[in-house]
């Protein structure tokens, strides 16, 4: 089959690898429809040394069922399923505590001898845990929208979720990435009055403001800090959903968050310490957040998009075919596209 390898910063190939075939009685085989490109795949896109033996791409994607293992019930031949970003058994302690990121047998695709997202076809391990199937077809125009649930949709939702948002609060997003505006779709799902998207793209912003953001501040540092402010008559925001992972706006979070308030932040951390001093301390303010265990919340969130609640699929506004995937990686390092959709 044909599949996305990485092997080194700027270096996307795609190229012929072995079969994806049932070596576990729990697998599944499934032949993949939709997948895209995710903000962190830039990260290893831009600095990854030369690797002899390239890494296969891509963790969120939708498929077909075309074989299972003899253990596997709750999937089929034929089925349409969303794969979660990571693999995991569906029964031990941390998954039934909808932890599922920290499943004893959870694992990442695309390595580990494990097919990646971004190819024609790929091996589940834990087929009746990790897949979900979905009530439609593969022609569906939902497709896109479905696809957010491996991935995209459930971080943004799980910033919101940890964060504690509820009916009334006020939030600040910071970031117009694709998670930063399924934050706001989900702080409004949860029912937040008053949300203030941080951003600086006026595409992103706009759509921003589709998905239900009150207000956009397009300043960083200070002056971003300021305008919060201004807006909430000094007083800041309840709830703070961090969407980037780099430090400066996590330092941002703690200048727009009100004393006693929580931010939770689900932007993969590209810093290795946490600046959070005796001055947040003296000022009660939450932090959590952390990875979404998004197949905890596909179901919840499955119906929203089902009955035409929110369309967050619409983060989509490139479609490459898979040999076109180094252009799909390029647009979005180059900040061209928001998010890329790829067709095998």
């Amino acid at each position: 089959m044909r599949a996305t390898l990485l092997y080194q910063a700027g270096d996307v190939r795609v190229e012929n690898v072995a079969d994806p075939k049932i070596q576990q009685p729990t697998d599944a085989v499934i032949r993949i429809v939709a997948g895209c490109v995710c903000g962190s795949d830039l990260w290893p896109y831009k600095s990854q040394p030369y690797a002899d033996h390239p890494r296969q791409m891509g963790h969120e994607f939708i498929g077909v069922v075309e074989e299972t293992g003899a253990e596997v019930m709750r999937v089929k031949s034929g089925d349409l399923v969303v794969v979660p970003f990571t693999y995991s058994d569906g029964t031990c302690e941390n998954c039934r505590r909808g932890l599922t990121t920290s499943c004893v047998h959870a694992g990442q695709w695309g390595v580990g001898g494990v097919d990646g997202g971004q190819g024609e076809a790929a091996r589940i391990p834990f087929a009746d845990g990790t897949l979900v199937k979905l009530p439609v077809g593969e022609d569906s125009e939902l497709l896109p929208d479905l696809l957010t649930l491996s991935d995209v949709l459930c971080t943004g939702y799980h910033a919101a979720r940890t964060a504690g948002v509820k009916a009334g609060d006020s939030v600040t997003v910071i970031g117009d990435g694709a998670v930063g505006l399924s934050a706001v779709i989900s702080a409004k799902l949860l029912g937040a009055e008053r949300i203030i998207l941080m951003g600086r793209h006026i595409s992103r912003t706009d759509l921003g403001r589709e998905f239900g953001a009150t207000d956009v501040v397009a300043g960083r540092g200070q002056d971003g800090v300021a305008a919060v402010r201004e807006l909430t008559g000094g007083t800041g925001t309840d709830r703070v959903l961090e969407c980037v992972g780099l430090k400066d706006a996590l330092v941002q979070s703690a200048g727009v968050v009100r004393d006693g308030g929580v931010i939770s932040r689900v932007g993969a951390p590209q810093y290795p310490e946490v600046p959070f001093g005796f001055m947040e301390f003296m000022r009660n303010i939450t932090l959590t957040g952390g990875v979404a265990p998004s197949r905890a919340y596909i179901e919840e969130l499955m119906p929203h998009i089902l009955s035409g609640a929110i369309h967050p699929g619409r983060v989509f506004d490139r479609t490459v075919a898979l040999d076109d995937i180094a252009e799909g990686y390029r647009l979005m390092n180059d900040r061209e596209a928001l998010k890329v959709l790829v067709r095998p």
